[in-house]
């Protein structure tokens, strides 16, 4: 197969994926398909997975030896593609759907972002062999599985102002950021003392096999790891001391690029973690500056009371008059229907382009400090705006309180989410099906 076709979403053909009704699949598809797995009410198609496999060995085309024998890369993309249908189905069961305008919108999105539109988008992927409908059904996936994350994040993690400030404090004597990758060997809830002993010996193993050098660190963590981001060589970003566990933060001080810390027990099994390189986070986050506009403007709405046509007339009115040397501020106070602003002669403070919406901050950066702007339309109705003054604002220190908070919220979203992964799959009926054979498990098997 040719190179698969790049899309937004990272994983996207990694896990495509076409949900349907067990019974469907039982008597339409299976003379022609085979099951790979029945997970509760649904199943993983062979043909699922032989996609998915080879969108994953497209991915590594060159790269070949990374990948692991084949019966271990084929049983840990289909650990991932029974996630997805369990994530989907309970996403599905909360209430989250995603609308046809909504998935038609991703998918032109995934078109613009490879710089082609639909039609384009179709053609490539018949070319590389994948159907348009799969594909679009694995979007419409990913988006729900997405928007799940989401509202887990919405209801379950929150972070506080305490909690920033220390990270600040944190950042500043330590300023630095790190690049890590990891390699997690899991264990099931309430594990017992024989299998946390097998997946220390696993895991202690895997480490002896990267000290030797028998095999690079990314090559293990697609071979070996049981974390979701197994397949992209375990590669965890960077992340500031505040992201990292405590039993890692400090590690990390005292390691340089390339090593390799680990076994080490933690709240999903043992992982191993590797530094790959570090830089100063002050000089990475920099100074951030924006342009702020002072400004006033009328409105004339547009609304059951008021006709297009009306506003614009009475707008094109009040304009006139301003040309002809009118104060802004007096006709505001007069004639602007905008409550908010009226009685302080429509001024609006101090703002960013983008505070009142694109076709606003267009007028705005359109004209000179002094000017007015000419009418223009949104959703509220007929404006003019008149640009007062400009200035440049340091918005380091809130940008860095806004990192910082989601740095954080991204870490614990991270742990929280993979004990609800592990939750969701040891509760799930999952049977494994291999030519005749097939295997019943609550629990995902280790490679």
């Amino acid at each position: 197969m040719t190179k698969s076709f790049p899309v937004l979403l990272a994983s996207l053909l990694a896990v495509s994926s076409v949900s349907a009704p067990l019974q469907v699949i039982a008597q339409e598809a299976q003379p022609l398909d085979r099951i790979a797995a029945i997970v509760d009410e649904d199943v993983v198609l062979q043909s699922e997975l032989d996609r998915a496999i080879s969108n994953i060995k497209a991915q590594y085309a060159g790269r070949e030896n990374q990948l692991p024998p084949d019966d271990v890369l084929s049983r840990q993309v289909l650990e991932r593609l029974v996630l997805v249908k369990l994530q989907v189905a309970r996403a599905q069961g909360s209430g989250i759907r995603i609308s046809d305008q909504e998935l038609n919108q991703a998918m032109n999105s995934i078109a613009q972002q490879n710089g082609s539109n639909l039609d384009a988008l179709r053609q490539r992927l018949a070319h590389d062999g994948i159907d348009f409908n799969d594909f679009r059904a694995s979007v419409r996936d990913e988006i729900t599985v997405q928007r799940l994350r989401q509202s887990f994040a919405q209801s379950r993690i929150s972070v506080s102002e305490g909690e920033v400030d220390a990270a600040l404090k944190q950042q500043a004597t330590a300023g630095n950021q790190y690049h890590l990758a990891h390699i997690l060997v899991a264990l099931p809830d309430g594990a017992t003392a024989d299998q946390i002993a097998t997946g220390q010996k696993k895991a202690e193993g895997v480490k002896a096999l990267l000290d030797k050098g028998e095999l690079d660190f990314n090559a293990a963590a697609v071979r070996y790891s049981d974390s979701p981001n197994a397949l992209e060589g375990g590669d965890l970003g960077w992340r500031s001391l505040d992201e990292i566990p405590a039993a890692f933060a400090q590690m990390m001080q005292q390691m340089k690029a390339g090593d390799v810390v680990g076994p080490i027990r933690g709240p999903s099994g043992f992982q191993l973690l590797k530094l790959v390189e570090v830089r100063d986070a002050t000089a990475a986050a920099g100074t951030h500056t924006v342009t702020e506009f002072h400004g006033r403007h009328i409105l004339v709405r547009v609304d059951d009371n008021q006709t297009d046509a009306a506003a614009k007339a009475k707008i094109d009115t009040l304009r006139a008059r301003i040309a002809g040397g009118a104060d802004f501020q007096a006709v505001a106070k007069e004639s602007s229907e905008d409550t908010n602003s009226k009685g302080q002669g429509g001024d609006l403070g101090w703002f960013p382009a983008d505070a009142f919406g694109p076709a606003f901050g267009q007028q705005v950066e359109g004209i000179a400090d002094g000017g007015v702007s000419q009418p223009f339309r949104t959703d509220a109705g007929w404006h003019i705006v008149q640009r007062v003054a400009t200035r440049q604002t340091d918005v380091t220190s809130d940008n860095q309180r806004a990192q910082i908070r989601e740095t954080i919220g991204r870490r614990k979203l991270e742990e929280e989410y993979n004990r609800f992964l592990q939750e969701l799959r040891g509760e799930a009926y999952v049977s494994f099906r291999s030519g005749d054979r097939a295997e019943n498990t609550a629990t995902p098997p280790q490679p």
